[in-house]
């Protein structure tokens, strides 16, 4: 078998990728933010309270859940989501470490 893009890249480019991915939707950065001031586990509130269809929040959900991003556990007939803390610390620290790799700018250091 040859090689597929992604070989190109170290597993931990790969990894922001695909994290990066799971960030690159508005509803789902408007999700996220539920889930983290609700600083508990949320359900079908999401529906009322972003405007969007159930489908498209369940879409939007299952692609979060993938990433790694929220856990959900089913109660009764309806999920119940929250934020995988081990998770959302191991993206913090890959995405801080591509944001720390820039020194503080300075007049002298530029293009």
């Amino acid at each position: 078998m040859g090689i597929t893009k992604s070989d190109l890249f170290t597993k931990e480019q790969n990894e922001i990728a695909r994290l990066a991915k799971a960030f690159a939707h508005p509803a789902r950065i408007a999700i996220l933010q539920r889930v983290l001031n609700a600083k508990t586990c949320i359900n079908s509130d999401l529906v009322q309270e972003l405007g969007l269809a159930q489908a498209t929040i369940s879409q939007h959900l299952k692609e979060l859940k993938s990433a790694g991003l929220i856990q959900g556990n089913i109660e009764g007939v309806s999920m119940s989501y929250c934020i995988d803390p081990e998770q959302w610390l191991k993206v913090q620290n890959l995405f801080n470490g591509i944001f720390n790799e820039l020194e503080a700018p300075t007049a002298s250091k530029r293009c």
